[in-house]
């Protein structure tokens, strides 16, 4: 079977080879691509917001084929229905027979890697029928409840341009996301070479690195990782420190009408642990809360008016807050 530190010796390198097949299809957005790992292997879901055009969903179809997990997208759309995500029950005649009765045809939710694509086009009730099954990891149909394959990962998108139309989740939902990730444009020299590749005949590829049996094993080993209680400490401070009613900080208090919750703590440390045992290291230390603090909290803090007047983004809050905290 193996030790823990040789299996995080294991996932380390399983983590270059996933790179390396990524690295045949995307280019650049290694930020990116490292946060969605240390959430996959954390048990987490992700919201991935970035305008049309920056490979999300190749991004995610590819990461799929890589780990040899099966893929689903969902384009949300205004007259999308829950049922049309979880399924639906059918009516069907046995024709030796002759009595009718009720099937299940499940939804495209039944995968392991769910691409979610413009989730606030959809209303609230549609959006909940995905965000039961992030949390749950199971769908109910005329009572019946069906369990989901593990692993599942949820990566939901966003268009931060077009707003109109469109149905913003509700900070409780957003919560449930673990990361909250911003794409950026790529550089002139990734641009080119994005350019070359998509418009010449190119196709790739991509070796299946890790079995859905591995995974769930590694996402297991990160919940055994141990944290030293001065790295917790300071995961737990810093959350709070986002809150006016914890905190004696007048920055925070100008700048900030509500904090994030304890998921939040819980989701730093989770996500330390797993940037410690994707980069080969058998605990995490404070840097490693530190560099997943944005992601975490960036959709858990509710900025107010005089951030908005004096032009006072979320990201530069957390990075305020994360240098403030001993």
């Amino acid at each position: 079977m193996g030790t823990d530190k040789e299996k995080i010796e294991e996932l380390n390198l399983a983590i270059k080879e996933i790179k390396s097949e990524l690295a045949k299809v995307i280019v650049g957005q290694v930020e990116t691509i490292d946060q969605l790992l240390v959430t996959l292997f954390a048990g987490g879901h992700c919201l991935l917001i970035g305008v049309p055009g920056l490979a999300k969903t190749l991004l995610v179809r590819t990461l799929s084929q890589s780990l040899d997990l099966k893929f689903n997208r969902i384009q949300f759309t205004p007259d999308l229905m829950p049922g049309d995500i979880s399924g639906t029950e059918v009516i069907e005649e046995n024709l030796t027979t002759g009595q009718k009765v009720f099937r299940f045809v499940p939804g495209p939710i039944f995968a392991n890697i769910i691409l979610a694509d413009e989730i606030n086009r959809t209303p609230p009730k549609t959006q909940s029928a995905l965000l039961q099954a992030m949390e749950e990891h199971e769908v109910t149909a005329a009572g019946t409840t069906y369990k989901l394959e593990e692993p599942f990962f949820v990566l939901a998108t966003q268009n931060p341009i077009e707003q109109e139309g469109t149905y913003p989740l509700p900070e409780a939902q957003l919560d449930r996301f673990m990361f909250n990730i911003w794409l950026d444009y790529p550089s002139l020299e990734e641009e080119i070479t994005i350019v070359k590749s998509t418009t010449a005949e190119y196709y790739p590829e991509i070796k299946s690195v890790l079995t859905y049996e591995k995974i769930i094993d590694f996402q297991k080993l990160v919940r055994r990782i141990p944290v030293a209680d001065n790295v917790l400490e300071f995961a737990v401070k810093l959350v709070r420190y986002t809150r006016p009613e914890n905190t004696s900080s007048d920055f925070v208090k100008k700048y900030i009408s509500y904090g994030a919750g304890p998921r939040a703590s819980q989701y730093l440390i989770l996500g330390a642990k797993s940037r410690a045992a994707i980069a080969g290291r058998f605990t995490p230390d404070i840097n490693d809360v530190k560099e997943v603090a944005l992601p975490v909290l960036r959709h858990r803090i509710v900025a107010n008016f005089n951030a908005e007047a004096e032009n006072i983004s979320t990201a530069n809050i957390i990075d305020h807050i994360v240098s403030s905290i001993s």
